[in-house]
């Protein structure tokens, strides 16, 4: 019987094992887009490997465009990177008021999801973050710094989605963000025009920061989800308002131009 010689199991190079773990530590958020990386020396060390396996790695990812050099001034994550949503389609979508309810509801699925997870598994450095967060976010509410407060905002639900651990559902939300700001801004504007909202919101949010953590999941979906239902059905009755508003105009208009005498 010929016996056959084994086939010898291809040792992967270091430089790419060194590509699989910066491309893991950039999809974790380790490090984000448009983010320095650490000096060549450190992450050597850190890696345990020599500096020209390294720097094989760095221009195996440089040439696939995940990363970009400056001349004398280090290595950067690109700023590309989940900007999948950053094309004339988001300024279509943004700037037409019918897909509002549109982006809510994908709102709605998305950041429920990532609430859910999140009580599940947060670490206690994602509760630091969302802590500090939240905290800004009260005092800028209690100042009425609108502004401020659309931003902290988006912040505090990106937050979110990074403590929810889960890579695709992070990159997916961070990839709307220009949209999402964009919309809480406006939502938060409209809203806010009734008093008695920017403390609805404010204490919408504070209940689903502490089910977070609480760690209690369900808790936290609930109040992902209705948060956003809030919003969404009384931007619907101030539309409402408004049409009515509109048409008592028009009304008004056609009968002051039909009682004037030729």
């Amino acid at each position: 019987m010929d016996i056959k010689p084994f086939n010898r199991v291809k040792q992967p190079k270091i430089s790419d094992m060194i590509v699989q773990e910066l491309e893991s530590m950039i999809l974790e958020g380790s490090f984000g887009a448009g983010q320095k990386l650490p000096p060549e020396r450190e992450l050597a060390a850190r890696f345990e490997v020599s500096r020209p396996s390294l720097r094989e790695a760095i221009q195996k990812l440089v040439a696939r465009g995940v990363l970009f050099s400056r001349h004398g001034g280090g290595t950067y994550v690109s700023d590309q990177l989940g900007s999948s949503f950053a094309d004339p389609l988001q300024d279509l979508i943004s700037s037409h008021d019918e897909f509002l309810y549109d982006q809510l509801e994908f709102r709605d699925a998305l950041e429920s999801l990532a609430a859910y997870y999140a009580a599940l598994r947060s670490t206690d450095a994602d509760k630091a973050k969302l802590t500090h967060c939240f905290e800004q976010l009260v005092e800028a509410n209690q100042n009425q710094a609108f502004a401020l407060e659309a931003k902290l905002d988006v912040e505090f639900h990106l937050i979110i989605a990074e403590s929810a651990h889960n890579v695709v559902l992070q990159h997916t939300l961070r990839s709307l963000h220009t949209m999402l700001a964009k919309s809480i801004s406006s939502n938060l504007k409209n809203l806010f025009e009734k008093k008695a909202a920017r403390q609805l919101v404010m204490e919408q949010h504070t209940n689903l920061y502490q089910a977070i953590m609480a760690g209690d999941a369900e808790a936290a979906r609930r109040a992902a989800h209705d948060h956003l239902v809030f919003v969404e059905d009384n931007l619907l009755k101030i539309r409402q308002e408004e049409t009515r508003i509109q048409r008592s105009l028009r009304r008004s208009e056609h009968q002051g131009m039909n009682g004037v005498k030729e």
